[in-house]
């Protein structure tokens, strides 16, 4: 019956990548109900922790977009690359990483695609170089943020299965790993095709002059685009406030006896993020319905849903079937506990959510008895959606890139983002997991 079950899951996921966004979440709460209904499943429980955190985040980060602070902090990023645009293409991927490591989400990327592709074309570089890397970056970057829903799960599990994982344990393996799979993920981008001066199909392609018009209709903003008002400074100011604050209660909340006897971390995450939101709210006097209508929340709310759901109907047969997965599999990971790694990017290229990966499968590796500190170090496995090319941030960089340089293949598979994101992934992997096996 497990393979039965394996096979409802999997028809679940490939309807969901039919429909996209929120139908994951949708279809999973139907499988959940054809398994109690017609096979007798008991449900699972659903990942409830891991939404409250979600949702507190996504609270403060939307309240942030509502005040003007993200499109502040894209400013700051458009600046350095203009000011550096024989860099951009370390420049770029490292400005897309760093925004997602400080608001906990990869659809930060999309306002600097298209000065990402500006610069990069201005000064004659093959705009695929940084463009592809760039999207690989940001999402990257999720499992190095303190306050992105992949910390979350962490948290959650390690709570839940009574293991003491601090906020920082993860954090002093992920942050490092990913940002050294990003910088090997850049130096491999920097010779990768042929120079626009030198590509035939992109200078035969410039003879329509209709083409040619469209590659540099992308211009700086003037002075007074670029001034941000009082509001977008305060509300970041509060924002990069509250994230120092998680991080050092994070690291001293216990010696310094700053949280209450039995309150997690995981729960102090949610109340000190919708007090960040909160304080942004009284000191902006932002408006609540433009919170509950900008990018951030729409995504964040979707995010929530998809896990709701995908994550239950996964959690609901990996319970019932629990000793025989054990069985199945646990002689070869005690021999190669690193294997864990491969399952979860395999996962992952069908199930478009960190988050989602990391609630179906670290409590998988908990029950098998695979070591805190392996599973911490390959975290960075749980990002391998780049496989197929139709991840929204993806799709976006091959729009923006108007040279045509980043795109799909004529086989689909032979994309832009296949080898950066192998590159920077399993030198992530390989990174993270030697720092957590050395120092834990």
């Amino acid at each position: 019956m497990f393979y039965v079950h394996m096979l409802l899951l999997l028809m679940i996921i490939f309807i969901g990548i039919r429909h996209g966004g929120i139908a994951f979440g949708l279809l999973g709460g139907l499988g959940v109900s054809i398994l109690a209904f017609v096979f007798g499943v008991a449900p699972g429980t659903p990942p409830i922790s891991v939404m409250l955190i979600i949702l507190a985040v996504v609270a403060a980060s939307a309240t942030l977009e509502a005040t003007g602070g993200l499109k502040l902090l894209v400013k700051f990023a458009e600046r350095l690359l203009r000011k550096h645009p024989s860099q951009i293409v370390f420049l770029g991927p490292l400005c897309t990483y760093s925004l997602t490591v400080l608001v906990g989400t990869g659809h930060s990327v999309y306002p600097l695609l298209p000065v990402i592709y500006d610069v990069a074309y201005k000064k004659g570089i093959r705009p695929e170089r940084p463009m592809a890397m760039a999207t690989v970056a940001s999402q990257m970057g999720i499992t190095a943020s303190p306050i992105a829903a992949a910390a979350a799960v962490v948290m959650a599990t390690a709570a839940d299965n009574n293991l003491d994982i601090s906020l920082i344990n993860v954090l002093l393996v992920t942050i490092p790993a990913t940002l050294v799979g990003v910088l090997v993920g850049c130096l491999w981008s920097l010779k990768r095709g042929i120079d626009l001066d030198q590509d035939q199909t992109f200078i035969e392609r410039c003879q329509d002059p209709e083409f040619k018009a469209q590659l540099i209709d992308i211009n700086e903003e003037n002075e007074d685009e670029q001034h941000a008002g009082k509001q977008a400074k305060k509300g970041l100011g509060i924002f990069l406030a509250g994230i120092v604050t998680v991080i050092f209660v994070a690291m001293f909340g216990r010696d310094l006896s700053l949280l209450p006897d039995g309150v997690k971390m995981s729960v102090a995450i949610q109340f000190l993020m919708l007090s960040v939101g909160a304080l942004i709210l009284l000191t902006t006097k932002v408006e609540p319905k433009k919170i509950v209508q900008s990018n951030v929340f729409i995504a964040g709310m979707t995010a929530v849903i998809i896990i709701f759901g995908i994550a239950w109907m996964s959690d609901t047969i990996i319970a019932f079937h629990k000793p025989y997965l054990i069985s199945l599999v646990s002689d070869l990971v005690a021999a190669h506990p690193w294997t864990f790694a491969i399952a979860m990017f395999v996962v992952s290229v069908f199930l478009k959510s960190q988050a989602a990966v990391l609630t179906i499968m670290l409590p998988l590796g908990f029950a098998m008895g695979i070591p805190a500190p392996v599973l911490i170090g390959v975290l960075p496995a749980c990002y391998a959606y780049f496989f197929f090319p139709f991840y929204p941030s993806d799709l976006a960089a091959i729009t923006f890139d108007r040279s045509g340089t980043t795109q799909i293949g004529k086989y689909v598979l032979n994309h832009s983002f296949l080898l950066p994101g192998f590159i920077g992934v399993i030198t992530a992997t390989t990174v993270g997991y030697v720092i957590s096996t050395t120092i834990n």
